[in-house]
Order: C-alpha cells, then sequence, then structure tokens
C-alpha cells in the first residue's frame, strides 16, 4: 500500500571465478534498498591486490642469484655444470643434483666430506643457512628466520616458489598482505624450529616450511568459515588429498619432513586466529539501512570459531616458546620421540636413511694428486698443481659416491 515501509530485500550472490570447480570462494554481499538499488562495498570481504608474495617470491630468486655469485664454481671447483654462465654455473650433479652450489660444509676436513644433499656450502652457511650448532652454541637464533630465504639448487627454488606463488596469491587476495605475511614468516620460523628440534647434524634451507604454512593456513581456514562456503566437502577432500601427497613425499631420503610439518602445524593454527571471517548475519545487519531492526542480533562469529580461535592461539603461543626454549638449551627431540624420525625418512630396501660421512686420504707429489676413499677403497690420481680445499673436497666426493 502506498505510504507503506517496503521489506527489505537481501540478496547473496555467489563468486566461483576459478578454473578448478572443485575451489570455492566466499560468497559476496549485495544489498538491494527498496527505492534506489545500489552496491554497496563489504570490507570484510573485499579483494586485495596481492603484491607481498609476489615480493617474497623475487626475495628468493635474487639471494639465490646471489648465492650462485658467491660460489663461483670455476674458481672453486674442478668442473661445473653451464659453464657458460661463468661464476655462476652450477656444481656437478654428483654434488648437488638439485642444480645449485657446492653442498661442502666449513667444519668438514680436507679429508672428510658428508654426503648430505640438502646441506649447503660455506657460502650458504654465512649467508644464514640453519646450522644448530650455531643456533645453540652461538645464539644465532636469527637463522630459524633466514634459512627460509635460501635454496640449495634450480630445483629445489623452482618447486617452491611456484607453489608459494598459486597458494599465496589467493589468499594474499583474500585476506591482505598484513595477515598473510605474518602467516608466511611465522610458519617458515615453526617449520625450522621444528626441524633445529629432529635434525641437528644436518645444514638446511628453503621455503618449505612457510609453503606447508600456506596449506595448513588454507585448511584451517575452509574449517573455520565452514558455513560461508558451497562445495565445501569437495573442497575440504581436495586439499587433504594435496597436503597428504605433499607429506608422503617427505619420507624419501635427503629430505627435511620435519621443516614440512612444523611448518604445516604453526599455518594450521594461525589459520584459526588470522583468517577467520564474520557471519553474513552479522555483515546484513552492519550493513543494513539505518531504519532496519533485526529481530534479533546476530553474533559476528559463531561459537565455534571462538573456541577455535582461543584453542589455537594457546596451543601455538605454548608450542613455539617451549620449543624455542628447549632448542636454546641444546634438547634432542629425538631422545624423547624414539620413532619420530620415521616421519621425515622410511628406510626400505631402496634407500638408506642413515647419511655416513666419507673419509679421503689424499697425497701431494709436485702436480700430481693421489686421493683414496676410506669407505670404498677406490684410489685415483689427479694431475693438478695446488689445488683448492674446495676441490680436493668434490674430488673425494666423486670418488666415494
Amino acid at each position: 500500500m502506498p505510504g507503506e515501509p517496503r521489506p527489505l530485500e537481501i540478496h547473496l550472490r555467489v563468486n566461483s571465478k576459478r578454473s578448478n570447480a572443485n575451489m570455492v570462494h566466499p560468497v559476496a554481499v549485495e544489498t538491494v534498498y527498496p527505492v534506489q538499488p545500489q552496491r554497496q562495498e563489504v570490507k570484510h570481504y573485499r579483494k586485495w591486490f596481492p603484491w607481498l608474495i609476489p615480493l617474497f617470491v623475487v626475495a628468493n630468486i635474487v639471494l639465490f642469484v646471489i648465492t650462485m655469485y658467491v660460489n663461483n664454481c670455476p674458481h672453486n671447483s674442478v668442473s661445473c655444470i653451464a659453464t657458460f654462465l661463468g661464476r655462476f654455473s652450477f656444481q656437478p650433479f654428483k654434488e648437488n643434483p638439485l642444480l645449485g652450489p657446492s653442498s661442502l660444509t666449513p667444519e668438514l676436513s680436507l679429508l672428510r666430506y658428508q654426503q648430505v644433499l640438502i646441506a649447503l656450502a660455506i657460502r650458504l652457511q654465512k649467508m644464514g643457512a640453519l646450522d644448530v650448532s650455531r643456533v645453540v652454541h652461538r645464539h644465532q637464533g636469527w637463522r630459524l628466520i633466514s634459512c627460509m630465504w635460501l635454496h640449495g639448487g634450480v630445483f629445489h627454488l623452482l618447486a617452491n616458489m611456484l607453489g608459494i606463488l598459486v597458494i599465496g596469491i589467493r589468499l594474499e587476495q583474500e585476506f591482505g598482505f598484513v595477515l598473510i605475511g605474518l602467516l608466511f614468516v611465522i610458519s617458515g620460523f615453526g617449520g625450522s624450529l621444528l626441524s633445529a628440534l629432529f635434525i641437528q647434524s644436518n645444514i638446511s634451507v628453503g621455503a618449505s616450511g612457510a609453503l606447508f604454512g600456506l596449506l595448513g593456513g588454507m585448511l584451517s581456514e575452509l574449517i573455520t568459515n565452514w558455513t560461508i562456503y558451497e562445495n565445501k566437502l569437495a573442497a575440504l577432500l581436495t586439499l587433504v588429498v594435496i597436503i597428504v601427497i605433499n607429506l608422503a613425499v617427505g619420507i624419501l631420503p635427503h629430505v627435511d619432513n620435519f621443516a614440512h610439518i612444523g611448518g604445516f602445524l604453526t599455518g594450521f593454527l594461525l589459520g584459526f586466529v588470522f583468517l577467520i571471517r564474520p557471519q553474513f548475519g552479522w555483515v546484513n545487519q552492519r550493513y543494513a539501512p539505518l531504519n532496519y531492526s533485526p529481530e534479533r542480533a546476530k553474533p559476528k562469529f559463531k561459537k565455534y570459531q571462538c573456541i577455535l580461535w582461543v584453542l589455537s592461539l594457546v596451543i601455538l603461543v605454548v608450542g613455539l616458546s617451549v620449543g624455542l626454549v628447549a632448542l636454546l638449551r641444546g634438547v634432542d627431540a629425538n631422545d624423547h620421540c624414539s620413532w619420530c624420525h620415521y616421519l621425515s625418512c622410511v628406510p626400505t630396501s631402496k634407500w638408506s636413511c642413515h647419511t655416513e660421512p666419507s673419509y679421503c686420504v689424499s697425497n701431494q707429489l709436485g702436480n700430481q694428486l693421489n686421493v683414496t676413499c676410506s669407505s670404498n677403497g677406490k684410489s685415483s690420481t689427479y694431475f693438478m698443481q695446488d689445488p683448492t680445499s674446495s676441490q680436493i673436497q668434490q674430488l673425494c666426493t666423486q670418488l666415494c659416491s
């Protein structure tokens, strides 16, 4: 009837512009007014322009280029791959199959080489690789953060950066650079912390912990915002399968699965804290006209969201604090968990999870260098004038492999 107020109409539109039909997005809210329809932007669901995650990727690439420049393979090694790159050329595949810098560590003498594919060069160690002995005894805790910006080779770098771009950009568009930047860094720290507690004899680098943190954040974000998604079961199943497959790869030798697990758990807990969204009933009230009076006020968050927020925050703070204190006190977590090492490597008839160091005996007579591997008894003679330490170590590596 003329003169009577018309009822408020609320329309919900679902945005699902993804190449994957199983991936879902939150619903965008449109409020249509009785007299003059218009669309009001809802800040809780607005899209952000992603710039921080691409910046992180560029930073990782730049640091890898700097690492290869410092490595200077032609000057420090007998042979190199892609010599046309000059000092940016790569170490031989036998020494580093990831196409990267030398895998020799400064603690090794001229006669000793530890064949660990994820170990890094003395140059990487100086740049911030994770070395537990330096963290504990030299108070270099910053290595728990710096190691996530370094990589052991081209393949290592590409695998991590592609994953970070695909997952990180989507999350940054939805939640902004502040929350996703914190999620990335804290997850990387959590991965480094768990790795340092269980793997204390090797030097490691990589952004895998941060990448798995983004995956964990996606999973917890889907759970805590469960009511605002469609196709939620399909999305949950797809995400769980991806996570399980990636964690299963970590049981192979020379892969630091503890960094993956630590990063995933940290990101999973952070997702409940950082990526929580208000319910649509509360949003509709907030953006309704001033003369609109709902029958009952809607809460901003559901009870289960608040419970998960509190529990996750407490577990996260306590877990990181206890882990950091234990690490700085020199605790080896393997002493308290005899089976946990199987989470990072499962021995089979095809490979062993124990990486034993190789020893070589070398004798220099004029320009003739004799090298004998103590592990397999192989011996070889090389004609070299004043070989460097890195060159002798590389020859030992090739002889004992």
